[in-house]
C-alpha cells in the first residue's frame, strides 16, 4: 500500500515537470518568434554619368526623295530589265513598252500617208514633164522651179506621213535611231525600291487627265530622313536644329544621330490625340545598311549634361518645398542633408550641391522593404 502511494506521487511529479517544461519551451519559442530583427538600411553612393532629358517620336526612316517612273506612251509591258534592289544610273533602261495603236490615230495616219502618196505621184509626173520641156527650151527656168518646189514638198510630206504612221504603230521612227519612247529609262541615280508592273501589264501614259501607271520607284538610299510624329503636349518643347538619337527597330544595339529640320505647323487628330509631323536628317553609317521604310523611334534631346555627379531619383525625400537625403554619419546612423538638384531624366538626377562622391545615402525604407 505504501509502495502504491509513492508510485502515484512520482507519476504526478513527472507529469507536472513535463507540463512545466512544455510551457517553458512554448513561451521561449513565442518570445523568439515575436522578437523584431534590427533593421539594416541599404546605402548607395553618388556616381558620375550623363543625364539626357528627352521626348520620344515614333516614325520611320525613308529616302529624302522617292521618284516614280512613268511611261510617256500607253501600251503593254513587253520586258522588265530591273528588279527591286538593283542600283541604276540616269538613262539606264528599266522596261520596254509595246504600243497598242489607237485605232482613230492609226486610221488618220494611214489616210494621211495615202493622200501624201497620191500628191507625190502627181507632183513627180508633173516634175518629169516640166524637166523635159525645160531641156527643150519650151518653158522658162522660173516655171520649172515652181514644179520642182511642188515635187520636193510632196516628197517631204510623204516622208513625214510615213514617219507619222511608223510612230503611231511602233512608237519610234527609223530617223530617230536609238531614241524611242517605248524604252522607259531612269531619270536619276539610285536604287530600285519597287517594280509594281509585270510583263504583260497594261500601262497608261501620264497626261492631263491621268497620273499614269508607275513603272518603278527609285530613290537615293544614301540620303535618308526620319519622318515621325510628336504629340501636341511635347511639340512646344522642340525646335529645328535639335539633335535626335535614332533607334531603328531592325538594327539592335546601335543608334544613329540626326538633326531635326522640320516641324509641321498643322496637327492631325489620330486616335484621340493631335499629332504633329516632324522630319530630321539622318547621319548614316557606312557599315549599316538601312532599308527604306524601317520603323524607328527618335529620342529628341531637350537638355543634356555630361559627366556630372548624380544619384538615383528614388533616393530623394521631400519636406515642404525642400529636398533632402539621409546621409550615413556612423554605422546605421543617418542625418538629414539638404541638397540642390539639377537635370533629371526620370531615373537619375543631377546633384548641384550638398553631397560628395564619398557620402553614403540611405535607401528609403519602402524601397528597402521591396528588396
Amino acid at each position: 500500500m505504501k509502495k502504491t502511494s509513492v508510485l502515484k506521487k512520482i507519476i504526478r511529479i513527472a507529469v507536472l515537470v513535463i507540463i512545466l517544461a512544455a510551457f517553458g519551451i512554448t513561451i521561449f519559442y513565442l518570445y523568439n518568434k515575436s522578437k523584431e530583427k534590427p533593421v539594416v538600411f541599404i546605402t548607395e553612393q553618388p556616381f558620375t554619368t550623363n543625364i539626357i532629358k528627352k521626348t520620344v517620336a515614333t516614325g520611320s526612316v525613308i529616302p529624302r526623295e522617292e521618284i516614280e517612273i512613268k511611261p510617256t506612251v500607253s501600251g503593254i509591258v513587253e520586258k522588265v530589265y530591273v528588279e527591286p534592289g538593283n542600283k541604276v544610273k540616269k538613262g539606264d533602261v528599266l522596261a520596254k513598252v509595246r504600243i497598242i495603236p489607237n485605232l482613230v490615230n492609226l486610221n488618220n495616219a494611214e489616210g494621211r500617208l495615202e493622200r501624201a502618196q497620191i500628191a507625190f505621184d502627181d507632183a513627180k509626173i508633173n516634175f518629169n514633164r516640166q524637166e523635159k520641156l525645160k531641156s527643150g527650151g519650151v518653158i522658162s527656168a522660173s516655171e520649172f522651179q515652181m514644179a520642182e518646189i511642188t515635187y520636193r514638198n510632196a516628197q517631204q510630206e510623204l516622208s513625214a506621213a510615213e514617219a507619222n504612221l511608223e510612230l503611231v504603230r511602233e512608237g519610234t521612227t527609223k530617223k530617230a535611231g536609238a531614241a524611242t519612247n517605248t524604252l522607259i529609262t531612269s531619270t536619276i541615280n539610285g536604287m530600285i525600291l519597287d517594280v509594281p508592273v509585270k510583263v504583260g501589264s497594261s500601262v497608261i501614259e501620264a497626261n492631263n487627265f491621268n497620273p499614269g501607271t508607275t513603272i518603278a520607284f527609285i530613290a537615293n538610299i544614301g540620303d535618308m530622313i526620319f519622318q515621325g510624329k510628336v504629340d501636341e503636349t511635347e511639340v512646344g518643347k522642340i525646335n529645328p536644329g535639335m539633335p535626335l538619337l535614332l533607334m531603328v527597330g531592325a538594327i539592335e544595339n546601335d543608334t544613329f544621330e540626326a538633326i531635326l529640320k522640320y516641324i509641321s505647323p498643322k496637327g492631325v487628330l489620330e486616335n484621340g490625340a493631335v499629332q504633329f509631323e516632324i522630319k530630321a536628317d539622318v547621319d548614316l553609317k557606312n557599315d549599316k545598311f538601312i532599308r527604306a521604310g524601317y520603323s524607328a523611334n527618335a529620342d529628341i534631346v531637350l537638355q543634356r549634361v555630361n559627366d556630372v555627379m548624380a544619384i538615383k531619383e528614388s533616393l530623394l525625400q521631400f519636406e515642404n518645398d525642400s529636398i533632402f537625403v539621409e546621409v550615413e554619419v556612423a554605422p546605421q546612423q543617418y542625418e538629414k542633408r539638404m541638397i540642390k538638384t539639377g537635370l533629371s531624366d526620370g531615373i537619375n538626377i543631377e546633384v548641384l550641391s550638398g553631397l560628395t562622391k564619398d557620402d553614403k545615402i540611405k535607401v528609403p525604407q519602402l524601397r528597402n522593404a521591396g528588396n
